[in-house]
């Protein structure tokens, strides 16, 4: 019988402090992604790199559903999709493949999030992706990018590929597949990911309205970068993210276990 993620030992002062807090806002974020309803029972994956120059990273345990992980059942794995640590809970190879690939590729890149929402996927099958008709959409718009399909990400070779189609973006439409967003830290991912989840959701809504639409114009787009930094004093994701976790801590303060 496999191991209830809600009963992993603790590993509070087992790890780093740096990598206890990692896996408490990792944590976090897979519980938040499930409240907000953009899970895909226990498939896709969000992980973050471990300090150090292992390129150790942390990555859900592949069975468990979103609401129920906490920081001490996350799975310690290396670029080789290998377990560091000794942990009852398997990896998916498929999460391993995506999310390694851009870990060692990209240093900035301490978190990776991927999901496979509705208005994610729908977005993904259209043949202009991300329309710019939504204040929401230009955020993602300025640092966007796009991979072809090529199946299930289980093959080595796709690696370079997705790096290569990802550059230096910090948002990607996996094509047919679902929404990709990485940053330095777990909040500014997660802060990525909800823009340009609500951006897929307005533009699918927008299309389902039968009317013309309104894009908004490319030099606006151009500077919208600047003028987010300064609504949120350049703070990015950690403006929100106290809020989320007492959020969280009034839902069920578990994933800190």
């Amino acid at each position: 019988m496999q191991t209830q993620p809600n009963a992993a030992p603790s590993l509070k002062g087992k790890v780093s402090d740096a990598e206890w807090q990692l896996r408490v806002d990792l944590a976090a974020a897979y519980r938040l992604i499930a409240h907000y309803g953009w899970d895909d029972m226990i498939f896709t994956h969000l992980s973050v790199r471990i300090p150090g120059p292992a390129h150790h990273f942390l990555i859900n345990p592949f069975g468990a559903l979103f609401d129920e992980i906490t920081a001490s059942s996350l799975v310690k794995i290396d670029v080789h999709g290998e377990k560091v640590d000794d942990s009852p809970f398997p990896v998916n190879p498929a999460g391993f493949t995506i999310h390694s690939a851009i870990h060692e590729a990209r240093d900035d890149a301490q978190c990776v999030m991927h999901t496979h929402t509705v208005a994610g996927v729908a977005v993904a099958a259209h043949s202009e992706g991300l329309l710019p008709l939504s204040q929401q959409s230009l955020f993602p718009l300025s640092s966007l990018a796009y991979h072809d399909y090529e199946g299930i990400a289980v093959r080595d070779d796709e690696k370079a590929r997705l790096v290569a189609d990802l550059g230096s973006a910090n948002f990607m439409i996996l094509r047919n597949h679902g929404l990709l967003t990485c940053a330095p830290t777990v909040a500014d991912a997660f802060l990525f990911m909800f823009i340009m989840q609500r951006a897929c959701e307005i533009q699918v809504a927008a299309l389902a309205g039968d009317r013309p639409l309104t894009p908004v114009p490319q030099p606006i787009i151009d500077k919208i970068q600047s003028e987010g930094n300064k609504v949120t004093s350049s703070q990015g994701g950690l403006l929100a993210w106290p809020g989320l976790l007492r959020k969280l801590d009034r839902i069920d303060p578990s994933y800190r276990d």
